[in-house]
């Protein structure tokens, strides 16, 4: 047995406005039980409806007719020592319906900020406003004005949007406390302005931030023969050229009215054309892929992507040398870029033909300062490699993994002794198969 007892408190809300009790016929209302602690609940709407019952606290009851409804509540459980407890609420539900509207009036002089706002709402014919029907909120925190149907002036100690609120009090009318709400503009004079960048890349999705003060209405010509009235558009160029982009900003409750000193000129760059040519076509076995670039004249800088890994970024258009590590068909791009960033690629496929072979030279000049200068494991297809060094110590001078990495001659930043060198070389080419080598180099000085 419980012995704190059931308890009910019942509650209502209407279109989400929690606790609201009235509204215009049909009316519906969510009712629910607050406090929720009972096994059932029997609800009687007062309308003549019959009574429901439900396993949770909760339900909804739509009324067809003008009336004030006692709407009651029980909560039941047979296991507390009360069994049972009522709430009530009355609902208020009638057919008098008021329309709500406004305008405001910019009043001279023009830098003083005084505003007529004219009530512009519709009682039924049957029921006109009273002297105090209406409240309004002017939105600068000064006192709430309570009127009737007629006109009320207000006067703003600043510049700056207001959010002016007319509330509907007069519970004669069913959709009391209904409200409306728009924001003022209020300045002396309205100013045009916006921001946007000054160029872009066809298709050309132009954002604009419009930083206009005291605008209300915008009108936008973006210079192609199109418009727009949103308060920052994005709008889509799609030719290449020069485009002056205007925009007129309309505040009928300030002195100027309107301003069209905004514009601005945005040009539209079309992409580059990139193309290339590439030799030797068909393919020669060892042999490097020669990339000649055809691209347009407009172009500036290039992205080669040669399709196994590789890539290289220029702002030459001199021919490009590559050397493909395995045998097989690559798809190489060419991407273009002009001054401005604007891109565009072509691709094509490339065929190359590689036969495993390794080799490293016996001798190198380390101080000579041209190509023998530096000992490199030479070959093609090696996807593998281990290239160790020794002096005639057995001392280890040098150990790379990469063939693009070879010795100086030096050790620890100093030029070794002209001497002969022994070097131990393990590979594993890309199709997997793997030699060793062993051999002498000789370094001359």
């Amino acid at each position: 047995m419980n012995l704190a007892g059931v308890a009910g408190n019942i509650r209502s809300s209407i279109a989400g406005v929690p606790r609201d009790t009235s509204g215009c016929v049909p009316l519906t209302v969510d009712f629910v039980d607050t406090i929720g602690n009972a096994q059932s609940y029997e609800w009687n709407f007062g309308d003549g409806s019959p009574n429901i019952t439900t396993a949770t606290p909760n339900t909804s009851h739509t009324f067809n007719a003008v009336g004030t409804y006692s709407v009651r509540l029980i909560a039941i459980d047979p296991n507390t020592c009360n069994v049972r407890d009522t709430s009530y609420i009355n609902i208020r539900v009638g057919d008098l319906r008021a329309t709500l509207g406004f305008n405001p009036v910019k009043l001279p002089p023009c830098d003083a900020f005084q505003y007529r706002f004219d009530n512009l709402s519709v009682a039924p014919p049957s029921r006109p406003f009273g002297p105090q029907s209406f409240i309004w909120d002017f939105g600068d925190g000064t006192p709430r004005v309570v009127a009737g149907g007629g006109s009320v002036l207000h006067s703003y100690a600043n510049p700056g949007t207001y959010n002016v609120k007319l509330i509907l009090q007069d519970t004669a009318y069913c959709n009391a406390p209904d409200s409306i709400t728009t924001p003022l503009s209020v300045d002396a004079n309205v100013i045009a302005s916006f921001t946007t960048p000054a160029t872009g890349c066809l298709q050309y999705n132009a954002v604009f931030d419009n930083t206009s003060q005291a605008g209300q209405t915008w009108l936008w010509d973006f210079g192609d023969g199109t418009t727009s009235t949103a308060f920052e558009p994005v709008h889509t160029y799609t030719m290449a050229g020069t485009y002056n982009v205007v925009l007129i900003a309309y505040n009928p409750n300030t002195c100027n009215l309107s301003d069209t000193t905004a514009a601005f000129t945005i040009t539209v760059f079309d992409s580059p054309t990139p193309d290339f040519s590439f030799a030797p076509v068909p393919a020669i076995e060892n042999t490097p892929t020669t990339f000649t670039n055809l691209s347009s004249p407009d172009a500036v800088r290039y992205k080669w992507d040669f399709g196994d890994g590789d890539s290289l970024l220029t702002n030459s258009r001199a021919p490009v040398q590559h050397q493909y590590n395995t045998t097989g068909t690559f798809t190489a791009c060419l991407t273009a870029y002009n001054a401005i960033g604007c891109d565009s690629t072509i691709c094509r496929d490339v065929s190359a033909i590689i036969v495993p072979i390794v080799d490293v030279p016996n001798a190198f000049t380390p101080q000579s300062g041209d190509q023998n200068s530096v000992v490199f494991v030479r070959g093609f297809g090696i996807a593998k490699m281990q290239f160790i060094i020794w002096n005639r110590w057995g001392q280890k001078v040098f150990e790379t993994n990469s063939i693009s990495q070879g010795w100086n001659g030096k050790l620890k930043g100093v030029v070794q002794p002209m001497d002969v060198y022994v070097y131990t070389l393990s590979v594993e080419f890309s199709d997997c198969t793997k030699t060793t080598k062993k051999g002498d180099i000789t370094l001359i000085r």
